[in-house]
């Protein structure tokens, strides 16, 4: 017998007489780096969407699509509980899918082109009246959401059985959310001034070609991920569970049930504030300081530089837009999330010496105080604004793989009480949380643009609008997140707990 630390997996091949599975079982190596990058590829691909709408739908519907704040929230709202709650379906027929790729890698695979042609449509801005512009919008987004829930609901499970070694799971979120973070960096740095360098000025021609261009570089990551991935551990044969009895399951994890209010709430905050931080920097902050900082620290000569050397090339149509509270808000971004791959690095070491909960709840409170700093700014205080980013970033970063490494540990906790495996149902719940607080985030942000009077691509906004768009990226979400800290307190499965569960499964599997 190996060591302790080595994990038993499922190889499994389809008899193609009998058409059944026949399952062998061996103890395997750990994850390769190579089958680590190819997962994190299908988030790096699901986020070039993902924070796509985390940080742009609520501004592309009101300023580029001219439709009403108040009807942007409402169609982004129901749309993420269809979203939502069609998880809870997909988790159901996740779990039951029998291929001889597996259960959930398939997923991916049959969703991959679809997934890039939603994404397109949704961002395209046909010449409808208003009527027909929302009923477009409508059509389109949940069409979008619907193809992303079929795709990531299998993907995050995926994370759930490539192994058990709950060491080895945090090692795997570390590589993904890096590939999350990259994502992240291009989108919320890079996405804006793509979309004006795209269209020469026009944003919805350029949300169009900047659309079609990240449609087809997903695809081909989702394959990826398809490919260089295998599925080992898989529920018992003997395992025989009705839809009932896994909900039932679920109802009496207590584990569970802290982990989805968790997930609610993170993804109001990053969502609400997400959403809300371009117009921070359009109409909050003053757009002299902007530019009197982006000269200053020589970003304004960098890009010159830059755009001397793209005209030397002939490449007139690709350079760098001159307004300031664009270049400052991709640089804003840039930073916090340089500072979060940073953070995800240590994540960790931290996790395995001292156990993700704790950690998680530490950074998690530290990153709501940082974000409650926000509100107490001048409209002139750039520097600091930067400074206060790139701290939240660091703290906040430590966060992102642990969440769901959590949930992954949620499953096993299931399997371990209940003696059945139900993994695509404990992550579709979750993803139940993701889409809801999504859902709540974004049209919280619409919502209170239209509460507080703004008025779409108005200069000069009243007080009350930039007051409204002020606290919606700081005491909002900052409190938001201090909440689910409080409610993290109440997971049981600590550090003690993670050894004990994966000690008896492991002894479980093998016998």
């Amino acid at each position: 017998m190996k060591k302790l630390n080595t994990i038993l997996t499922i190889n499994h091949f389809i008899d193609r007489s009998k058409k059944q599975y026949v399952y062998t079982s061996k103890t395997s190596e750990k994850l390769s780096v190579l089958e680590k990058i190819g997962y994190g590829l299908g988030d790096f691909a699901a986020n070039l969407i993902f924070q796509t709408l985390l940080t742009f739908l609520a501004f592309f519907y009101t300023d580029v699509y001219k439709i009403p704040a108040g009807t942007a929230s409402i169609i982004i709202f129901i749309g993420g509980f269809i979203g939502a709650f069609f998880n809870i379906f997909m988790g159901i027929v996740a779990d039951r899918t029998q291929t001889k790729w597996g259960k959930f890698r398939p997923w991916i695979l049959w969703t991959a082109l679809p997934f890039g042609i939603g994404s397109i449509l949704t961002f395209l801005t046909p010449n409808f009246n208003e009527t027909g512009k929302i009923v477009y919008t409508l059509l389109t987004y949940f069409f979008l959401v619907l193809i992303y829930s079929a795709n990531n609901l299998p993907y995050v499970a995926l994370s759930g059985v490539l192994t058990g070694d709950m060491k080895e799971r945090n090692s795997l979120s570390s590589y993904r959310f890096v590939a999350v973070m990259i994502a992240q960096f291009v989108i919320q740095s890079l996405l804006l001034p793509l979309v004006l360098i795209f269209g020469h000025g026009d944003k919805a021609v350029g949300f169009k070609n900047t659309m079609i261009l990240f449609a087809v570089i997903g695809t081909i990551c989702l394959l990826i991920t398809f490919f260089t991935t295998k599925e080992r551990i898989l529920p018992s044969k003997k395992q025989e569970s009705s839809v009932k009895q896994d909900f039932t399951d679920l109802s009496k994890n207590g584990p569970w049930l802290v982990m989805l209010l968790v997930t609610i709430l993170v993804f109001i905050t990053l969502s609400l504030k997400g959403g809300m931080y371009v117009f921070y920097f359009k109409y909050y902050l003053d757009p002299g300081a902007q530019t009197l900082f982006l000269n200053n620290i020589g970003f304004t000569a960098f890009i010159q530089d830059l755009n001397n050397k793209m005209i030397s090339m002939g490449l007139v149509d690709f350079q760098w837009p001159k307004d300031a509270p664009t270049s400052a808000f991709s640089l804003f971004n840039a930073g916090g999330i340089l500072f979060m791959i940073l953070g995800i690095l240590i994540s960790k070491p931290f996790a395995d010496t001292f156990g993700k909960r704790n950690i998680y709840i530490s950074f998690i409170f530290l990153s709501a105080t940082s974000l409650l700093f926000f509100n107490f700014y001048s409209r002139t205080a750039i520097e600091i604004v930067f400074l206060t980013q790139l701290v939240h970033g660091f703290i906040y970063g430590v966060t992102i793989p642990l969440l769901w490494a959590m949930i992954a540990d949620v499953a096993d906790y299931s399997e371990w009480k209940n003696h059945r495996r139900a993994t695509a149902t404990v992550f579709s719940a979750m993803l139940v949380g993701l889409k809801i607080g999504i859902s709540i985030g974004g049209a919280l942000g619409a919502a209170f643009l239209s509460k507080y009077g703004y008025v779409a691509e108005e200069i000069n906004q009243v007080p009350a609008a930039v007051e409204g768009i002020k606290l919606s990226v700081s005491i909002y979400p900052g409190f938001i997140f201090i909440i689910s800290a409080v409610m993290l307190c109440f997971y049981k499965i600590d550090k003690k707990m993670e050894i004990q569960i994966e000690s008896d499964l492991r002894e479980r599997r093998e016998n």
